[in-house]
């Protein structure tokens, strides 16, 4: 004969009540909530001598953990209750007669009464397809589904306001999410296994954006560990490592810009971009403070588009955003995500593209962050070989993980389309690329093919390129690469690593390595100046003049330059003059361009006292009629890329420390660019020219406007059909001592 069911349900084990009960079960949802059962029938019979009716053939048992509680019972919306039984360990449980309902929770403790929602009774808040490319490692939108979403979730009949929580941790034994909500008391909120995927999920009612939370995970080895969201779009700000739960209101108003991106070829645009530390370029202003000085100032200077340094969470600020822990998560030291929202809004209204350092190469070793997430090495490679970069004290991610490929590679797409940023640079290119990287021999395993490149990070950087061009048509993707790995910015098609364009760290190595002499010896290095031209057009360049030139005792680029403070800003003008003509896009760190005196720290503010000071302000204004010049010149930026648009006219005045080439548009405009980096003028300079006519001065960086001796061409010079070193016609100039002059044909 069948044994009665127990008004509390079928019996459940002791061990897997008390796992339940401590937070450490790997699926609290297939005892806790409310479940359909089958009534045996001889509980019919049993029932029949009593007052009440026999149950039905079908059943639902609740369940729910409130230890300690007196009384526990089950309340419906339509009023009604259900009262539970203790079966053990805090667990309380009883069968209704209905099928499955919404309802709350009512426990007693005392005098006292706390009626809650019941996070077990709902469905998982995430779906079988996302699992399924989560698996595969191919959920190019990972944001959307993992982390913590605040949202409404349907229980049986109405839905439910609260946050559905998820991570990826699958070597762990069991997940718990803990907040102020529960007192930091995780064993209320045991998360459930979603299987092979190794996501955990768990929908908890009435927790709001804003709230603080983070994850306890139970490693294989016994050990819980707190961690904060991998995948959390909002953290708390340093030096507290909370995860927030996030939710944006924030309205764009960038559609105009963001079709124009879209619709655009940025390599025959002109881009003139201004580096930037936000936390140092006016201490003490937020995303939102810093709009409108930033716009304004962008437009004194004339740039095209600022590039901030990393603005993903990081816990150290002397790492400058370096070391990443929260990789979706905007730095909270400026203010909210959508308060960063606002300040990209802005700049794009304004006219101004916005590119961000992103750091997928390694991330700090933290213990409450990625490092051995789920107890061991997960989102780093487990071979210390492939996983340490000694040097940084970091970890390094296994490129060869699908499931870890798909979070940076998620995590640069939530950058271009969530927050609508235009480029990202990605840093220490070099670093992910060769197995040896700054490693001795016996440090470091050759590839399958025994060779020193690594094989897995250029398939993700391969990856992460293709992607982000594939979705977001007209962004760039830059790599900062020191080497001379073939095919940077080569399309993946072709086996390239598909970037959009590559720092030229060559050019800012030999020309920097120039400048820095004294006049009377620059003669005997004027390879250095014109060695870059060799390869200018192997790659797509950007040429930068980035923050690593101007700290740690490199000294800010005014002080590179020999000579007394005129020359020195002589020297400065006539280089980015220099640089500006130069095939390629340009990069300027803060500072510089107003000639700033000490070199530059994270600590401490710019040097904007300078400004007060008529030769400085006067260069600052010189970068502005530089960017100008450059934007309305067409051969400046048009064929960038390509040998077409470039032509030498003297590469070989050594003695005279002088250089002269032509630039070109597709319409074979030509512009004109001379520099001459020696200290004296040079008066009645001949030089060939592809064409007679009128030669119109459109720059001379020797003007006296900008602090210099006005020594020029009175606005143009006439060329004659006197053939001259081999081309049908010439001109004679007058260069200026350490000047740059600019030359279009009327």
């Amino acid at each position: 004969m069948t044994e009665p069911m127990p008004r509390t349900g079928p019996a459940v084990a002791d061990d897997v009540l008390l796992a339940v009960a401590e937070g450490r079960h790997a699926d609290p949802h297939s005892v806790l909530g409310q479940h359909p059962v089958q009534i045996p029938q001889a509980d019919a019979a049993a029932a029949a001598d009593a007052s009440a009716p026999a149950p039905p053939a079908a059943a639902t048992v609740i369940r729910t953990r409130r230890p300690l509680a007196d009384a526990v019972e089950a309340r419906f919306a339509d009023g009604s209750t259900l009262p539970l039984e203790h079966l053990g360990h805090g667990i309380w449980a009883a069968t209704a007669t209905a099928g499955l309902r919404d309802y709350r929770i009512e426990a007693r403790y005392g005098d006292d009464a706390w009626t809650s929602e019941d996070p077990y009774r709902f469905a998982p808040s995430i779906g079988e397809l996302d699992l399924h490319l989560i698996g595969e490692g191919r959920h190019e939108e990972l944001w959307r589904v993992l982390g913590a979403h605040h949202r409404d979730h349907w229980g049986v009949d109405a839905p439910v306001d609260g946050t559905a929580f998820a991570v990826w941790a699958p070597r762990a034994r069991a997940v718990r999410v803990v907040g102020a909500f529960n007192r930091w008391d995780g064993t209320s909120h045991a998360m459930r296994s979603m299987g092979a995927s190794g996501v955990w999920e768990l929908f908890v009612p009435d927790v709001e954006p804003g709230t603080i939370y983070k994850f306890e995970i139970l490693a294989g080895d016994g050990v819980w560990r707190m961690k904060a969201d991998p995948m959390a779009q909002q953290a708390e700000i340093a030096p507290a490592t909370g995860s927030v739960v996030a939710s944006s209101s924030h309205d764009w108003n960038d559609h105009d810009w963001m079709s124009q991106r879209a619709a655009t070829n940025a390599h025959e645009r002109p881009m003139s971009v201004y580096e930037m530390h936000l936390g140092s370029w006016r201490p003490g202003r937020g995303y939102r403070e810093v709009a409108d000085e930033l716009i304004e100032y962008l437009g004194w200077l004339g740039y095209t588009h600022v590039e901030f340094m990393p603005l993903a969470e990081h816990p150290f600020g002397g790492s400058w955003g370096y070391q990443v822990t929260g990789y979706f998560a905007a730095t909270s030291r400026f203010g909210s995500p959508d308060d960063l929202r606002y300040l990209i809004d802005r700049l794009h209204q304004a006219g101004y593209g916005v590119i961000m350092d992103w750091v997928p190469g390694h991330f700090p070793k933290d213990e409450w962050a990625l490092a051995r997430f789920d107890g061991e090495a997960l989102y780093e490679h487990p071979d210390p070989r492939r996983g340490e970069q000694k040097d940084w004290g970091t970890y390094v991610f296994d490129f060869g993980n699908p499931r870890v490929r798909n979070f940076l590679v998620a995590n640069a797409l939530f950058w271009l389309e969530e927050m609508h940023v235009d480029g990202l640079r990605v840093d220490a290119v070099a670093s992910m690329l060769y197995l040896d990287y700054s490693r001795d021999d016996g440090e470091w395993e050759p590839n399958i093919h025994g060779g020193r490149e690594n094989l897995e990070a250029i398939g993700f950087l391969q990856e992460a390129t293709a992607t982000a061009y594939k979705r977001n048509p007209g962004i760039v993707m830059i790599a900062e690469e020191s080497t001379s790995f073939p095919g940077v910015t080569a399309p993946t098609s072709a086996g390239g690593l598909g970037f959009g364009f590559k720092w030229n760290m060559g050019w800012m190595h030999d020309t920097l390595q120039y400048v820095a002499k004294d006049p009377m010896y620059r003669s005997h290095h004027h390879h250095d100046l014109t060695f870059s031209f060799l390869y200018a057009f192997s790659e797509h360049f950007v040429l930068p003049i980035s923050h690593d030139e101007v700290v740690h005792g490199k000294g800010s680029l005014i002080r590179k330059m020999p000579g007394d403070h005129w020359q020195q800003l002589a020297n400065v003008r006539a280089y980015l003059s220099f640089m500006w003509a130069h095939p390629g896009k340009q990069l300027l760190f803060m500072g510089q361009e107003f000639g700033q005196l000490s070199e530059w720290s994270e600590e401490r503010g710019l040097d904007w006292w300078i400004l007060e000071q008529p030769s400085h302000r006067q260069l600052a204004e010189f970068v502005g009629a530089l960017n100008r010049s450059y934007r309305d010149h067409a051969p400046l930026w048009e064929l960038d890329d390509e040998s077409d648009g470039f032509e030498w006219v003297e590469g070989g005045a050594a003695q005279q420390n002088v250089v002269a080439f032509l630039r070109y548009d597709r319409r074979r405009r030509p512009l004109l660019c001379i520099v001459n980096f020696s200290g004296a003028p040079h008066e009645r300079f001949r030089l060939g020219l592809p064409l007679a006519g009128r030669w119109r001065e459109v720059l001379n960086s020797d003007a006296a406007q900008w602090g210099g001796s006005g020594v020029g061409n009175l606005g143009g010079v006439d060329a004659t059909e006197t053939p001259w070193s081999g081309r049908p016609a010439s001109a004679e100039f007058t260069l200026p001592p350490l000047g740059a002059v600019w030359f279009t044909l009327d």
